[in-house]
């Protein structure tokens, strides 16, 4: 096995998968022209060397950490310079991470963890910037003329330690051109993550939990547009520009805060910004027993939509201003196991799992705590990380039908509940539940992009493709599983291409994804990747999975009728006919 130091740039265009469905031959035309007028030169110019090109992103490897720096600020820049002129809307832009490290050579390619910080950092980096690991900073601090941010420690996905992070300072973009669409007509906002004041970073999981809980308050006000958790939380931990923050997401106001656990009490500081001027409109400090946190979460709600000048409709349901001991112990757990269930790998959720469970029998009436361990034991079942999958299907499926009959208006187990049905082939009953988690909370990203996957369930494929793009108005950050779905609904109207474009740029995907991913290739005539694809899909079945079924396309039919739930058999022929192409014997 050969190996060797090298800097290694990636990078990729923000917005991608919109430009595409605007405007597939311009864009597949402007990003050609790039290549060949800005890209190539500069990377030649620089020492540098192509190693591959995957639709919207590049890497390239470079000899010299000052060099990969130096390339990537005149990328950035003549990338900026070629947008003047260009509609708001078909900018391109992009988004670049650098890393020095060790990388495995194989023939032409390279792989590795240098590899892999590399792209975590550009996932991480905001449009038209660049982020780069300590590794890159120690070369080039004293030999380039640049400024830089420290924006301080980052966990890096599947590594073991985490990377130390800084940003350089380049102001390449007008300020319209990292908006994916015009603001909203209503008034709109953001709740960046509350910063953990508490001294211990074990206590994140609770600021986070706060800020989930205070969005999800603030989108049930249907004059609100509300940013969705995914798409603030890419700020958490950096020093942001309030008026930067407010161009990206496209809204017009920004709430941010602190929360400090201490003992039985618990402090909530929050302040309203409007962010075109940078004025603070609101601000208030909560300091009160833990037992008062609801009651907290849903003033600070009302406060901060009154304050925008809405006309505030109540909640729908009365959420008690206090909770007992036993509530609040519940209520911790259930936070706990929420931030772990984000994480989809299989320890999170056994750990997850046994976090909800035991908040359900602290607090068997806590419809949240039943919601989110159905989750948990959903999420075991579909990715076969268990040998009892009939009997977890079972339990996920009684606590998501409990948490709905302890509380109707919790969107979260309304949604849930109709993601249950549709796993089981229930397809009206999933229809009523997805519909009304929307009729409740139409702000509700989560639950319009699960109604997505109904739609491609049920044969309406293109309308799937349009609600999922409507709600990645709400979320313009995608986390994996929103361009997973994005994916299966392109696959399912035979738009191989866009199934690509979008599964193909997912990070560390999800096994099945390498499935889908499979088929479309094949479907689209691209063979040698849909082997490929294929051979990885199974390599890692093969280790991940409680029971492997077998190497035949006869073992996998029970496992893909349980990973999508097409109602039409001749769907699920296309999607075998796919895997079959992409080389799975029958």
């Amino acid at each position: 096995m050969e190996r060797r130091l090298a800097a290694i740039l990636a990078a990729d265009v923000v917005g991608y998968s919109r430009l595409l469905e605007q405007d597939e031959a311009g864009t597949l035309a402007a990003l050609k022209q790039r290549r060949r007028d800005v890209l190539n030169p500069l990377v030649a110019e620089h020492h540098g060397r192509i190693v591959k090109v995957m639709g919207d992103g590049v890497l390239v490897e470079f000899a010299s950490a000052v060099n990969a720096v130096a390339c990537a600020v005149e990328l950035q820049k003549k990338m900026a310079a070629a947008n003047d002129g260009v509609a708001d809307d078909r900018c391109i832009v992009l988004r670049i991470g650098i890393n020095l490290g060790d990388v495995v050579v194989e023939g032409s390619d390279l792989y590795g963890d240098g590899i892999i910080i590399a792209a975590r950092l550009q996932a991480l980096a905001e449009p038209g910037s660049i982020l780069i690991a300590a590794s890159v900073y120690d070369q080039i601090e004293k030999k380039l003329a640049l400024s830089f941010e420290d924006i301080g420690v980052r966990e890096i996905k599947n590594m073991a330690r985490p990377v130390h992070v800084y940003r350089i300072k380049i102001d390449t973009l007008p300020p319209h051109i990292t908006r994916s669409t015009s603001a909203p007509a209503e008034p709109s906002v953001a709740v960046l993550p509350f910063t953990n004041m508490s001294g211990d970073p074990e206590q994140q999981y609770f600021s986070d939990g706060i800020t989930e809980d205070i969005i999800t308050e603030l989108s049930r006000f249907d004059d609100l547009f509300v940013m969705a958790r995914n798409s603030s939380f890419q700020f958490r931990g950096k020093a942001v520009d309030i008026k930067r923050v407010g161009r990206e997401l496209g809204v017009q106001f920004i709430v941010e805060g602190s929360v400090r656990k201490f003992g039985d009490r618990v402090r909530i500081s929050s302040q309203l910004i409007d962010t075109a001027s940078g004025n603070h409109l609101w601000a208030e400090r909560y300091d009160r027993d833990s037992a008062d946190l609801l009651a907290v979460q849903e003033e600070m709600a009302h406060a901060i939509a009154s304050t925008v000048g809405m006309g505030v409709e109540a909640a729908e349901r009365d959420r008690a201003a206090r909770l007992s001991a036993a509530g609040l112990t519940a209520y911790d757990l259930v936070l706990r196991a929420r931030a772990l269930l984000a994480k989809f790998t299989r320890s999170d959720m056994d750990e997850g799992r046994a976090l909800a469970l035991r908040a359900v029998e602290i607090d068997p009436t806590n419809a949240r705590a039943h919601a989110v361990y159905a989750a948990c034991c959903f999420n075991i079942w579909m990715a076969h990380w268990t040998t009892e999958r009939e009997r977890v299907a079972e339990e996920a499926f009684h606590h998501a039908r409990r948490a709905v009959a302890l509380d109707k208006f919790d969107n979260y187990a309304r949604w849930f509940l109709g993601l249950m049905h549709l796993s089981r082939r229930e397809y009206e009953d999933a229809r009523v539940h997805l519909e009304k988690a929307l009729e409740s909370n139409p702000n509700d990203t989560v639950a319009r992009i699960y109604y997505g996957l109904y739609l491609s369930a049920i044969g309406q494929a293109d309308a799937a493709i349009e609600l999922i793009n409507l709600a990645k108005r709400h979320n313009p950050f995608d986390v994996y599983w929103v361009p997973w779905i994005s994916g299966i609904a392109f696959f399912t109207a035979r738009r191989y291409k866009d199934a690509i474009a979008v599964l193909s740029q997912i990070p560390e995907p999800v096994n099945e994804i390498r499935g889908w991913l499979a088929a479309s290739y094949a479907q689209e005539g691209r063979l040698a990747e849909a082997k490929s694809s294929l051979d990885e899909f199974l390599r890692v079945a093969k280790h991940d999975m409680a029971v492997y079924p077998g190497d035949r396309l006869k073992d996998w039919e029970v496992y893909w009728h349980a990973a999508m739930e097409y109602r039409d058999q001749r769907d699920f022929d296309h999607l075998f006919d796919g895997l079959r192409k992409a080389g799975l014997p029958e």
